[in-house]
């Protein structure tokens, strides 16, 4: 699997080739482009990974993961899956850090591992994408948009769970 990256890479320079494309022309004139872009998104990224960090360094996060284990408890969801289910909406970094505290506690194998990867797999980092989509084009008000991806994320996150189940 190593070799596909690499693989692609040459491929897309081969066919550069071909055409007679001034790859690095292209590629300069790329980035350039891509600038403005940067600059726009940029604040509404910065404000997504202050709010992220406030969250968990004031103890909300902690005192939102408290409240909600023993629901999910019952619900046969284990304890360790639980800042998982929290911080994904959030964070896709801090749920791959999660990710591989599951793995290492419990193993890659275990209902925990398989369910955690399931989990990973069928959310999305709802917040960032909707701060950086909509960041970039300038809407300022999502309607409903982000209380339908986190039903999405809820379904996503339950399914994976049966699934793990399942299996």
């Amino acid at each position: 699997m190593s070799y596909i990256m690499p693989l692609m890479i040459l491929l897309l320079l081969g066919y550069a080739l071909y055409k007679r494309v001034n790859i690095y022309d292209a590629f300069t004139r790329g980035a350039q482009e891509a600038l403005p872009l940067l600059v726009q998104v940029l604040p509404f990224m910065a404000a997504m990974m202050i709010a992220m960090n406030l969250f968990r360094s004031s103890g909300a996060l902690s005192a939102f993961i408290r409240w909600i284990e023993p629901l999910l408890s019952k619900l046969g969801i284990p304890a360790e899956l639980v800042p998982l289910l929290v911080l994904r909406p959030f964070s896709g970094s801090a749920a791959i850090a999660l990710l591989q505290d599951v793995f290492t506690n419990h193993g890659v194998d275990s209902f925990a591992g398989l369910a955690a990867s399931l989990m990973l797999g069928s959310t999305e980092t709802i917040f960032y994408t909707v701060a950086l989509y909509f960041g970039s084009i300038g809407v300022r008000k999502t309607r409903i948009t982000i209380a339908v991806a986190l039903l999405s994320g809820v379904v996503g996150a339950v399914a994976a769970f049966l699934f793990a189940q399942a299996m």
